[in-house]
């Protein structure tokens, strides 16, 4: 059992993406989710520390995404080196708990990694929240890119597609 949630081969898939960076707070950092003629979603943009930012993000419309019983998120990347967080959120809020796993893929090409839900933590504006719910995979609404932890400097995130399993 399986479910394909994102398919950024399809050249319309991004479109229902928008960044959420550190401009929120006051910071000057900047991404987008774009589409590459190559077949593919890319998130670039660049993190600024200045102002008392750090992160850029983008983040999808909210649908039904879930699969009740799934274990893993499987995605498929071609990244920089640097280290990226998937966001899985359960309702469709701009600002509410969300569920995040951290991924560091390997540079030179395209790689499928496995994050398994019982990894993603649930937080709130960038802190852990004790005592948090479990991941429900079933609830599933909408699904975020995130870069932060201080790197500072450009950056690129291809994303081929986003699945259940």
């Amino acid at each position: 059992m399986s479910k394909l949630i994102f398919d950024f081969t399809d050249p319309h898939a991004a479109e229902t993406w928008q960044a959420i960076d550190d401009r929120v707070m006051g910071g000057l950092s900047r991404s987008t989710l774009r589409q590459d003629p190559a077949g593919h979603a890319a998130f670039e943009g660049t993190v600024s520390l200045e102002r008392n930012g750090g992160f850029a993000s983008v983040r999808s419309a909210p649908g039904a995404h879930g699969l009740a019983g799934a274990e893993a998120c499987i995605i498929e990347v071609c990244g920089d080196g640097k280290r990226f967080k998937l966001s899985l959120i359960t309702d469709d809020a701009f600002d509410s708990i969300n569920y995040q796993c951290a991924f560091m893929p390997a540079g030179g090409g395209w790689h499928v990694l496995r994050l398994p839900l019982q990894d993603f933590r649930a937080s709130f504006r960038g802190r852990e929240v004790a005592g948090a719910p479990l991941l429900d995979p079933a609830r599933i609404r909408q699904a975020g890119l995130l870069i932060g932890a201080k790197q500072a400097g450009p950056f690129e995130l291809n994303i081929r597609r986003i699945s259940l399993a």
